[in-house]
């Protein structure tokens, strides 16, 4: 598949949602969670900051998922995320049938970044979404968001 003007609305929206995480004191991720009819049915924010590491956007779109749409609801949605899914969210993901993901830009990006600011690494690997989940349709990055996902990061780590 290509990215679509509509991928991109929806990705834009993901990453307004990172700005708004960050500008809470939270950890610059956002995502969105679209029916097969293009109906937005979910967004959130990350929300790690009072110490639940597991408060990902991502995480949330899968248990609510799970709480609210029927298998086959959930594998003919989209996942729009300003950036990919962690090992614990592609999981969460893959579990709960979701299906395609969106991300604007690449955990490589970011940690290629993270690394040229001196910050070191987090405690769980960084890997790939298909490699935690391989059977997982995955398209990104979108390149014309990476540079205002990139000074989110930037912003978070003062950089």
């Amino acid at each position: 598949m290509t990215i679509t003007q509509v991928d991109r609305a929806h990705l834009s929206r993901a990453v307004e949602l990172a700005r708004e995480a960050l500008d809470d004191g939270d950890e610059p991720y956002g995502s969105v969670l679209v029916d097969a009819a293009g109906r937005v049915r979910f967004e959130d924010r990350n929300r790690v900051k009072d110490g639940d590491q597991t408060r990902h956007p991502e995480f949330e779109i899968a248990r609510w998922s799970a709480n609210h749409l029927t298998p086959d609801e959930r594998a003919a949605a989209t996942v729009y995320t300003s950036g990919e899914h962690c090992p614990m969210c592609a999981a969460a993901h893959a579990w709960v049938g979701l299906g395609r993901i969106v991300y604007a830009t690449s955990s490589a990006q970011t940690g290629t970044w993270l690394a040229q600011w001196g910050v070191p690494p987090g405690p769980v690997a960084t890997l790939p979404i298909n490699a935690v989940a391989p059977d997982l349709l995955v398209e990104g990055p979108v390149l014309e968001l990476a540079e205002k996902v990139r000074e989110l990061q930037r912003r978070r780590f003062g950089a």
